[in-house]
């Protein structure tokens, strides 16, 4: 598998909270960064799935996610 590196800048808190992650999982740091990343991008991806469905789900009288759960259950 191909990689590439990314460099990223942190404040001293966000350093200390990734050194405690890292402490506390037996992690290190990059496996802890890229699973965050990779958790964060499949949240950016998942809302925008969502916006694009929205406008179906509303045509089929869908308008919260109560109204979703009452539908599947």
């Amino acid at each position: 598998m191909k990689t590439s590196v990314l460099t990223i800048r942190m404040d001293e808190k966000l350093e200390m909270l990734l050194k405690k992650a890292s402490e506390y999982s037996g992690k290190n740091r990059s496996e802890i960064a890229r699973e965050a990343l990779e958790r964060q991008l499949r949240l950016i991806q998942f809302e925008e799935l969502r916006l694009r469905s929205m406008p179906f789900a509303e045509a089929r009288g869908y308008l919260t996610d109560e109204d979703i759960f009452k539908g599947i259950s």
